[in-house]
């Protein structure tokens, strides 16, 4: 039997740049830290479903419940020292379960509104937004009518405008957060830009000198 379920799929931005950089350890860290700000950011009776990587789903007969759980997600992970932007998407359609698992075309929409989000942002589709019960007034927003692979019709897309005002940097190299920007290590000709630590800032610098030898050959 299938039942109307809302879904949510986020994963980390980043996360890869982060792997390369820091290694296997630093990211294995960084997941349990995100699984418990997951856990502590469900509202009402949205929950964990599973976990691949880096990215979760989210489950929940309610749609605001799982639209405020976002909302907290998104919100907590840009207020972490050195933490990873998260991205999403939210849908809502008819899944099957079986042996703990959900099936059908509802979580391949989710996959794909979540994958053309961008870093720190959330998408949610219309049927989602339709199905509140409070719309929010400036809580989101649309962003027009998409396509989306083996999706016959366009759909009108929502994203939730309510982003974390903390002023924050990205680290170009690994990309985590930089919220405190004191205790960074600082570009030394440019300003703006932010490490977290010296090792990244003298990748960085690496890189750099590389791309110029590599022009310099070529011009």
């Amino acid at each position: 039997m299938e039942d109307n379920m809302a879904i949510l799929m986020a994963d980390l931005s980043g996360y890869t740049a982060l792997t390369e950089t820091h290694g296997p350890a630093s990211a294995a860290d960084l997941i349990d830290k995100y699984l418990a700000m997951v856990e502590n950011s469900l509202v009402g009776d949205s929950r964990l479903h599973e976990r691949t990587g880096d990215e979760v789903m989210i489950v929940s007969t309610s749609p605001d419940a799982l639209l405020a759980t976002s909302k907290k997600i998104m919100k907590n992970a840009a207020g972490e020292e050195n933490f990873l932007l998260v991205h999403g998407g939210l849908h809502l359609g008819k899944v099957l379960k079986r042996n703990n698992s959900y099936f059908g075309s509802a979580i391949n929409m989710t996959s794909r509104i979540a994958a053309s989000a961008g870093a720190g942002t959330f998408l949610c589709s219309e049927e989602f937004v339709n199905a509140l019960s409070e719309k929010p007034v400036t809580g989101l927003r649309s962003t027009g009518k998409h396509f989306f692979k083996n999706i016959t019709e366009e759909k009108e897309i929502f994203e939730i405008a309510d982003k974390n005002d903390n002023a924050f940097f990205i680290d170009p190299v690994c990309k985590m957060l930089i919220l405190e920007t004191q205790k960074a290590a600082k570009h030394p000709g440019s300003a703006g830009i932010y490490f977290c630590s010296q090792g990244c800032l003298a990748i960085y610098q690496e890189r750099l000198a590389m791309t110029g030898a590599c022009e310099h050959l070529t011009a």
